[in-house]
């Protein structure tokens, strides 16, 4: 019988908040301790894991606490290292639920580790770079840390002094690293681009910048996020480093109760309708929020991100679980610029080819999401009207600091994502 630990930090508390048990990852289930239920702090993990007293399906328990983990290559290259089948999320979330998106731990057999912060050295800094996954999968390995996606990415502290330094233990991190693609090129120039012309338009994005470690080329950046499920207030002392405190997160696919393999909708499933009722029935402002998801979906279409699924929208909690709101928008990537799949990832107004979507798509989909058709037009035409200019303001920003492919860029997202298609 195997037994981990499931913490959750509340305020900067870790409290005790359940377990997960089973013979395998086949039977696996988690319970709530009703110490925690019963407390005045305790509070649902998730959404899709509500209190009750019984022990949640295999499948329920699976639903969530998968979403912790990578995908694709880092989780097979962790599965081969420490010998483990590739679907056996249990043992993966064993070695890695050290420190994950948002506020949840996992802790299986292991004494309490002490925290600390290793600075890195700027060639370390150009390695990661230069070695791709292999080396941020390692990192993952080395710092029990799990970040949900495919691509290659680390948990790091930025601190004030510009120096980058490696948690160690319970350390948290205070920024995402990702690498660039090695099948598609810029991809990190891609990513800033579109995060800084969301930006533009008036969407909630995190901050973000690219560290360039040479000459601007793939094998030299890294893009770094700050995470918004990380907060530098009043936490610990570490390595003279304030500590963060952890904010938890869940997305969409963990509190809807749909499996990572299934983020895609692939028939009408009603995934949108069911985004915004999520909003409607959690968020402490719905109004305010609903405007903010459509928001992110139009952008989406309009600067050609087919891959904006289930699991890059998210909600995240308040200090003490209390409340709840849209996350910012992430992962915002022109994905159509390298000629991917044209089927975005849910179904709007009944399209879910980019090519056959439009603003009357939108309109269509208003009834089902719940808000009025004049609503839903004025959200989508002030996120168009402003789209353009804010692209060529992103592109001369990103230009003036020496990355000319975004002028390039620039001009492939015009004409590949959804803003072309309305605009011709």
């Amino acid at each position: 019988m195997r037994k981990l630990e499931v913490y959750i930090e509340i305020q900067g508390n870790h409290r005790y908040a359940g377990m997960i048990f089973g013979g395998t990852f086949h039977d696996a289930v988690f319970r709530y301790d009703k110490g925690y239920m019963d407390s005045a702090y305790g509070a649902p993990i998730s959404v899709s894991l509500p209190f009750q007293t019984e022990s949640f399906s295999p499948e329920q328990t699976r639903c969530f606490f998968e979403s912790l983990l990578p995908e694709g290559f880092s989780r097979r290259a962790v599965a081969d290292w420490i010998k483990t089948d590739e679907r056996d999320y249990l043992t993966i979330l064993a070695s890695l639920g050290r420190e994950s998106l948002g506020a949840i731990r996992i802790v299986e057999d292991q004494a309490p580790s002490e925290a600390h912060y290793e600075k890195l050295s700027a060639s370390q800094v150009k390695a990661l770079a230069a070695e791709g996954a292999t080396r941020s999968t390692r990192i993952l390995m080395e710092t029990h840390l799990s970040l949900t996606g495919a691509s290659g990415k680390v948990g790091l502290y930025y601190g004030p002094s510009g120096n980058w330094f490696l948690p160690k233990g319970d350390a948290p991190s205070t920024h995402i690293v990702k690498q660039s693609h090695i099948r598609l090129n810029q991809i990190v120039l891609n990513e800033q681009l579109c995060i800084l012309t969301a930006r533009n338009c008036g969407l909630e994005v995190p901050d973000s910048f690219i560290i360039n470690s040479g000459e601007g080329k793939d094998e030299d950046v890294l893009y770094a996020t700050e995470r918004y499920d990380r907060v530098i207030g009043a936490g610990k002392m570490i390595d003279g480093l304030v500590s963060p405190l952890r904010l938890h997160q869940e997305d969409f696919s963990q509190a809807l109760g749909i499996p990572s393999e299934q983020k895609y909708e692939k028939t009408p499933s009603g995934f949108m309708r069911r985004m915004f009722e999520l909003i409607r029935i959690r968020s402490a402002a719905p109004i305010e929020d609903q405007k903010k998801l459509l928001e992110s979906i139009a952008f989406n279409f309009l600067v050609g991100n087919t891959d904006c699924h289930i699991k890059n929208y998210a909600l995240l909690y308040a200090p003490d679980l209390r409340a709840v709101r849209l996350a910012p928008s992430y992962d915002i990537v022109a994905t159509r610029v390298y000629n991917t799949t044209s089927e975005m990832s849910f179904f709007i107004g009944g399209e879910i080819d980019i090519n056959r979507i439009s603003r009357d798509s939108f309109l269509r989909a208003a009834p089902e999401i719940g808000i009025g058709r004049k609503m839903a037009a004025s959200i989508f035409d002030r996120i168009a009207e402003r789209f353009e200019t804010s692209l060529e303001k992103a592109k001369n920003e990103l230009m003036e600091k020496g990355f000319s492919e975004a002028g390039r860029l620039k001009e492939a997202i015009l004409q590949t994502g959804g803003y072309g298609r309305i605009r011709a």
